[in-house]
């Protein structure tokens, strides 16, 4: 019985998905009417995707700058070491 559920609930997602789509494609000519009348810009928002990406980069940047933060933090030890 489990296994209707899961399809159940698998067929209405897929309803709803393409109930959105259909929606979409029909409101499109009004939106770009209405942003033709308004004089708005279709700025698409940052994907999901992009924002992750960006938060990558970011942390890439900061555990760079951290590396060579210790890198150069164990040299110097090592300098002080060696001169002792």
């Amino acid at each position: 019985m489990n296994k209707h559920f899961e399809d159940a609930q698998y067929y209405i997602k897929r309803a709803g998905e393409q109930a959105k789509k259909g929606v979409s494609e029909e409101l499109e000519p009004v939106e770009e009417r209405f942003r033709e009348l308004t004089g708005r810009e279709d700025e698409p928002e940052p994907s999901r995707l992009d924002k992750v990406r960006e938060d990558l980069e970011e942390i890439e940047k900061r555990a760079e700058g951290e590396a060579k933060e210790a890198v150069a933090d164990a040299r110097e030890r090592l300098r002080r070491y060696r001169e002792d």
